[in-house]
């Protein structure tokens, strides 16, 4: 915490001395948003190059005064939460004055430029992210104020943690993880007591694109048990981008990548390539629209999708029939295909790329 303190007192302490100077304040903050920033490393992902272009968020143009404002606003209130040992998540910051902010992703934004302008993890600035994510299966751990959680024995599942970072003692018997993408998919898999029928595993979900601690709990789960990650996503170029997500991390958090990242990720399903494998009947494939095949011929350009040739055969194979499947179009060969059949065929014959 004094280290948090310590680098937000260095800001203020330049903003003072400009004044001082009759100058007009400025925050330099990287830019993280920018491609040309980002460098691909096969063992950690995207992260963000050592010198990498920043912007000027100046307090003397209109453009960027308020931006600069609310930055030193939302500075302060980290501050005095780091003082007295007090916790918030974006959500409360944005409610704390809905009119100063305008809106949450504003918040969100300011967040993360101030994480990657003072090199602090964000949970390290005592903000935590709201939690969407459910965990289930074979797993038991602590929380930080002693809670025991047991994920095995419940027929619901259980909320990611809010505090990631804060969790011990964790235990499992499981053999691999499943990263489902959709909430939908989770509960049918829970309904048909998949995690305990095929091999004791641990089912995780982000219900679509992962929060932080989504993100942070799979790292954790790989840093612990070392097992198979495998990732069931819809046959499109969307869940292809979350599965990216989960492997290489995304370009606005690369600054984090290291705490993030799971490389060694694996693409279980839907794969495009299963589609005409399964004769899946052409009626129950989507067509692509306009942002799809935009979506698909962006990632296709991805760094990474080059050191990866199977997954870039199957890009192709999407890109040439224009068309899309949910993962739901299982059940257009039976009800329970999915839990019964599809995976466990995976699983034991080793369909993943």
């Amino acid at each position: 915490s004094s280290e948090v303190l310590e680098a937000i007192e260095n800001v203020i302490q330049g903003v003072l001395q400009s004044l001082a100077q009759k100058k007009a304040p400025v925050l330099t903050v990287a830019n993280r948003t920018d491609w040309r920033n980002i460098e691909f490393k096969d063992s950690v992902g995207l992260q963000m190059i050592p010198g990498c272009t920043t912007k000027q968020i100046r307090s003397d143009c209109p453009q960027s005064a308020r931006r600069f404002a609310l930055m030193l606003k939302i500075l302060s209130m980290i501050y005095k939460m780091v003082q007295s040992n007090t916790y918030a998540t974006k959500r409360d910051i944005y409610y704390s004055d809905t009119l100063l902010f305008g809106s949450q992703s504003v918040v969100d934004q300011i967040i993360n430029d101030i994480s990657c302008m003072l090199k602090i993890p964000r949970r390290s600035l005592h903000i935590l992210s709201t939690t969407k994510g459910f965990v289930a299966g074979n797993l038991s751990y602590t929380e930080e104020d002693g809670t025991k959680v047991n994920c095995t024995c419940s027929a619901t599942a259980v909320t990611v943690p809010s505090n990631v970072q804060g969790i011990k003692n964790l235990t499992s018997h499981a053999k691999f993880i499943l990263i489902v993408e959709k909430d939908a998919t989770f509960q049918r898999l829970l309904d048909d007591d998949f995690f305990n029928k095929v091999s004791p595993c641990i089912m995780i979900t982000g219900r679509g694109i992962p929060d932080l601690n989504t993100r942070l709990l799979v790292r954790k789960l790989w840093d612990s048990f070392q097992i198979p990650i495998f990732t069931l996503m819809d046959a499109d170029p969307h869940g292809v981008e979350i599965m990216c997500v989960y492997k290489y991390g995304s370009v606005s958090m690369s600054f984090e990548a290291h705490h993030l990242t799971v490389p060694s990720v694996k693409w279980l399903g839907l794969l495009p390539s299963d589609l005409k494998r399964l004769n899946i009947c052409k009626d129950a494939l989507i067509p692509f629209t306009k942002q799809d095949e935009n979506k698909l011929a962006s990632i296709q350009k991805r760094p990474y999708i080059a050191c990866q040739p199977l997954w870039k055969k199957e890009l192709e194979i999407m890109a040439a029939s224009k068309l899309k499947a949910e993962i739901q179009v299982l059940t257009s060969l039976s009800s329970d295909y999915l839990s019964r059949v599809y995976l466990p065929n995976k699983l034991q014959f080793g369909g993943w790329l």
